[in-house]
């Protein structure tokens, strides 16, 4: 564990004083709160020809169950609402998991992705192309689903799908580019932080919604303590997750010269007890939007098989949790293969004159690493899937509705600990930049 390290260096660097000198963070913190303004503006604008009055009504029922809350609250309530933003970044993330697939199998696009640079702007332009794409396929099937229910759409004609189509996918490109906007100017990367967003807008509702149980009687004073304790718990357990990390021994064939440094400390290679993060429930909940809206596509229905399993796989609300904990533990293997490469890493540290103790540096270094994450990668990946779905098992076996999903507990906590950290840095950033400058002066 590096918490007390972690916060040791923390206190000792973050003071008010040096908050203040950081003009380049309060401009990018400003930037990245003015971008969530926008964002919350545009959660409460309707689709066109939807009938308020009835979607309120119907917002309990069909917004507040099973998978749809899940995405209810990491939009920030957009979908209850059935604003323009309903599908919030499940296109783009969507199109991120395909292209990515793709960098991994087909060699035009392995090649693409060994290019530098201009290959990271083709393969941006495929996943715009592919969000467009994707948006296109679920605000059809969205169309599809709020055209069949009795009275809530005004109009529900061609003109309808065909406004509801338009809409929703230059909202989604609108949204793309906020999250690029933010990863540039901001803090963070931009689609964390807008989905970040969303779940912090959504927690003083579903809070208040809890609470108002234990006031009407629904809930016993005990039962409140229990699951506010809970969630104490839940929070700290992440927390201590996302801090984790394993230690890999190295020793240094030719040692660096630090006057420095303590004799007695070890060198070693931090690798985290949880190397994805939080992109495979992301992910998951990306393409379970997606499958969810086409499974309501109006051509589904003559579809005897594909209709059918659709359904029963991304819409029925015990069968979902089964997939979404394959998906999980899919998409924790995937991303672990694409960011860390043994072999390179072996390379890497054998160019520095750096090897891992005992072994021998090449072969054996890369079948180690290799070794070593994929079983990191088995108890990471189960320690998000039991994170993501815990909540849900806890309700349907104590039959009250938990106030906040898993998902969005887990994105909370870990993007709340990233953007610390490079709140931090930037911090830190700026105090060396000031002494330099000092020194510069001192010498001329």
């Amino acid at each position: 564990m590096s918490e007390h390290s972690f916060f040791q260096n923390f206190s000792k660097y973050l003071s008010f004083d040096a908050f203040l000198k950081a003009s380049d963070l309060h401009k990018r913190i400003f930037f990245t709160l003015w971008i969530f303004v926008i964002y919350r503006l545009g959660t409460y604008i309707p689709l066109p020809g939807i009938d308020p009055v009835s979607m309120r009504v119907l917002a309990g029922d069909y917004a507040s169950q099973g998978i749809l809350k899940m995405f209810n609250i990491v939009s920030g309530g957009a979908l209850e609402r059935m604003s323009i933003f309903a599908l919030n970044l499940g296109p783009y993330i969507s199109s991120s998991i395909i292209v990515q697939l793709m960098t991994a199998i087909f060699p035009n696009f392995i090649m693409l992705k060994k290019e530098g640079e201009s290959g990271r702007r083709k393969l941006s332009q495929y996943t715009r192309y592919g969000t467009i794409a994707l948006a296109t396929v679920q605000a059809a099937g969205l169309a599809s689903l709020l055209s069949s229910i009795p009275g809530l759409v005004l109009d529900p004609g061609l003109f309808f799908h065909f406004s509801t189509i338009t809409t929703i996918i230059g909202a989604t490109l609108f949204l793309m580019w906020l999250g690029e906007r933010i990863t540039a100017k901001g803090i963070g990367n931009g689609s964390s932080m807008l989905i970040y967003a969303g779940i912090i807008a959504s927690l003083p509702q579903g809070l208040f919604q809890f609470l108002e149980l234990g006031r009407t009687g629904g809930i016993n004073f005990f039962e409140i303590f229990f699951w506010v304790g809970g969630i104490s718990a839940f929070v700290c357990f992440i927390t201590f997750m996302e801090k984790a990390y394993y230690k890999v021994g190295v020793q240094y064939s030719r040692r660096p010269e630090i006057g420095t440094r303590n004799s007695t400390e070890r060198p070693y290679i931090p690798l985290k007890l949880n190397p994805t993060g939080v992109l495979p429930p992301i992910f998951s909940m990306a393409l379970l939007g997606f499958f969810y809206s086409l499974s309501n596509l109006k051509i589904m229905d003559h579809l005897w098989i594909v209709g059918p399993l659709l359904k029963l796989l991304f819409v029925h609300p015990v069968v979902s949790i089964f997939v979404r904990i394959g998906l999980i533990i899919f998409f924790a293997f995937f991303y672990t293969s694409i960011v860390f490469n043994p072999e390179e890493k072996a390379k890497e540290l054998m160019s520095s004159h750096i090897s891992v103790h005992p072994l021998r540096p090449g072969v054996m270094t890369a079948n180690y690493f290799t070794y070593l994450l994929n079983r990191l990668t088995v108890v990471g990946s189960i320690y998000i899937a039991s994170v993501v779905v815990l909540p849900d098992v806890l309700s349907k076996i104590f039959y009250v509705s938990f106030p906040i999903s898993g998902t969005s507990v887990l994105i909370a906590v870990s993007v709340t600990l990233e953007t610390t950290s490079q709140f931090f840095s930037h911090i830190v950033s700026h105090q060396y930049s000031n002494l330099f400058k000092k020194q510069k002066r001192k010498i001329l």
